[in-house]
């Protein structure tokens, strides 16, 4: 079971970059409404959405995995800065409100990707020698 878990931590990230995507790239009205509210509709939604696919991907193949774990450390860092300076914990839109569900889900892409780094550590180029 042991050998099956960071398997299953890579894929829950790219369950939950992947399964985003339809927003960013639908161009749903919740999706751009905050990338307009970052100043960054339409090109950085469309781009993002675009590198967490391309994270996505990355994280699931043994290989690249630490390749995809920085990318979506990036990534959700960035989005993580978002929520904490201009759009809040909680998204509010058209009276809805997301509950803090956007800023919660990062906050756990991000503790995921930063153990799959750490677990992947020796697969890095030049400073995985470091770690062997």
């Amino acid at each position: 079971m042991k050998k099956y878990i960071p398997f299953i931590i890579r894929l829950a990230i790219a369950i939950i970059l992947i399964q985003t995507l339809r927003f960013k790239l639908t161009g749903a009205e919740e999706s751009v409404y905050i990338f307009e509210k970052v100043g960054l509709e339409p090109v950085g939604r469309i781009g993002i959405g675009i590198a967490e696919l391309i994270a996505g991907i990355l994280i699931l193949i043994p290989r690249t995995a630490w390749i995809g774990a920085i990318l979506t450390l990036g990534i959700i860092g960035g989005a993580i800065m978002m929520h904490l300076t201009q759009l809040g914990i909680e998204v509010v839109h058209g009276g809805k409100s997301d509950g803090g569900v956007l800023f919660v889900t990062a906050i756990v892409v991000f503790i995921l990707s930063a153990i799959t780094l750490w677990l992947q550590r020796k697969n890095i180029p030049i400073i995985g020698k470091k770690f062997q």
